[in-house]
């Protein structure tokens, strides 16, 4: 009988080239990062329980789920507002897997792991809202779409879920987006064809934005 072993990989394995893309002439008005190797667990309310799951969760992350679009960090997870009473769980390290979280959660609310369903990219960048312009009708000014915010939307026709992060020590608004990973390759050659007039600077990293 013949063996297999099973090692996950990154969906923009093959199409994630480091370094840096576009215009070389220039201070790289855009980084493009993709995260890695992180758990990522959709909890969704079941029918009639929504308050009793907001119970659950305020027990188990020491903070609110988000009800509305916007994303909420407990002091090891980042709960993102999915749509009307779900919301994820990403988080690191092993320490909110279905295995862990099930126990608190699983009676008012099914638990889905999407942790290899998705891909995760961090944008930031003197340039970063100016590219997101093109590609999605959020709008992304700072007035309009604080720290914390999110929105379940669409880029270039795809799927994808959007949120604000903690500025970068420069000061620099961070935009975090979760793809379904078999749109992901597709979406990232868009993000870097409407990017390369900024000049871009391609990584990916293991640390979450």
């Amino acid at each position: 009988m013949a063996e297999f072993s099973w090692s996950p990989r990154s969906p923009l394995d093959h199409a994630l080239v480091t370094g840096a893309h576009g215009v070389r002439d220039i201070e790289a008005g855009i980084s493009l990062t993709e995260i890695r190797n992180f758990d990522l667990i959709q909890v969704m309310a079941r029918r009639g329980k929504a308050a009793e799951l907001a119970n659950a969760a305020k027990g188990r992350f020491g903070v609110a789920a988000p009800n509305a679009p916007k994303a909420v960090q407990s002091q090891d997870a980042t709960l993102i507002w999915s749509g009307p009473d779900q919301f994820f769980v990403l988080s690191k390290g092993g320490k909110h897997t279905m295995g862990t979280l099930a126990p608190a959660l699983s009676g008012p609310a099914s638990l889905s792991d999407q942790s290899h369903a998705r891909a995760l990219i961090s944008i930031s960048g003197a340039k970063a809202r100016t590219m997101l312009a093109k590609l999605s009708s959020i709008d992304v000014h700072p007035a309009e779409f604080p720290v914390g915010a999110a929105a379940a939307t669409s880029m270039d026709h795809t799927s994808v879920t959007l949120w604000r992060g903690g500025d970068r020590p420069d000061g620099q608004a961070v935009f975090n987006l979760l793809v379904f990973a078999t749109f992901a390759e597709s979406l990232w050659h868009t993000m870097l064809d409407a990017a390369a007039e900024y000049g871009v600077e391609i990584a990916h990293s293991e640390w979450l934005a």
